[in-house]
């Protein structure tokens, strides 16, 4: 009698997100109704910054950074959000400076009434940063330097997108949030802008106001109106940007213009 030989499945390619996701380690952390840590998975205890806090018994927004804890609320309370896949969240933790995709589910008894929380994460860190090279690397991460990202993440009708950095024409602050522009409109971004133009390149973004980053190799026109600075951004739908009085010097400088155009009116 003749054997089926196993004939291993083809392996994925590398710039695939099935070859992603199998390199994947998937973080978990258990809620109880009170939202109240009842148990994590070790990778959950390797990456979140909870070694000395002992989180167990507490509630989850006691161990993550002050400046996370807005947004780690808000996730919480999409959980009981009417939609019934709501969609996941981008987060920073600060230790390290590592990206969190995150996705919090109901659990539920057999009478389907809700009875805890999962929460499940993944670290895109690797996806959406960069590194010039191994030594680049190293001595960026001996000086505390954060990685740039190369993919901004985003959401559009429940699904996250990875947007190209070098495609974002501006970023507008939104609160705790953001407004990412491109060619295909604006979508939005769980990140604070802080966040973004920390790990964005700044020879290539410049924050010209509190609500405002710009790409400077999309800027088309430089505007004058009254005495404010304006700046006109390409694409089939002009977009303009105030600049702040404070940020026109610098913007003329990383723009090559500090000796030719005046910052003043």
């Amino acid at each position: 009698m003749e054997t089926c030989p196993f004939v291993a499945p083809a392996p994925a390619s590398p710039s695939s997100w099935l070859y992603l996701l199998e390199r994947f380690d998937v973080g978990v952390v258990h809620l109880d109704l009170q939202l109240r840590v009842m148990g994590m998975n070790d990778f959950a205890r390797r990456s979140l910054p909870v070694a000395d806090k002992m989180p167990f018994g507490k509630l989850v927004t006691s161990f993550h950074p002050e400046a996370a804890k807005a947004k780690v609320s808000f996730l919480l309370g999409q959980a009981e959000c009417p939609v019934n896949n709501p969609p996941p969240m981008a987060m920073m933790i600060n230790i390290p400076e590592r990206m969190l995709l995150i996705k919090v589910s109901k659990i539920g008894d057999e009478a389907g009434a809700t009875t805890g929380y999962t929460l499940v994460f993944y670290d895109i860190t690797d996806i959406v940063s960069q590194e010039a090279n191994a030594e680049t690397a190293r001595g960026a991460r001996e000086e505390g330097k954060k990685r740039q990202l190369r993919k901004i993440p985003t959401i559009r009708q429940n699904r996250m997108l990875l947007v190209d950095v070098t495609s974002v024409s501006c970023i507008r602050s939104e609160g705790h949030y953001t407004w990412v522009y491109n060619a295909q409109g604006s979508q939005f971004c769980n990140l604070n802008i802080g966040d973004l133009e920390s790990r964005l390149d700044p020879q290539l973004f410049v924050r010209v106001h509190r609500s405002y980053l710009v790409n400077l190799s999309h800027v088309d026109e430089i505007v004058r109106d009254d005495g404010r600075m304006m700046l006109r951004m390409m694409g089939a739908t002009p977009i303009e940007i105030p600049v702040s009085r404070a940020s026109a010097p610098k913007l003329l400088e990383q723009l090559g213009l500090a000796n030719l155009v005046s910052a003043k009116p």
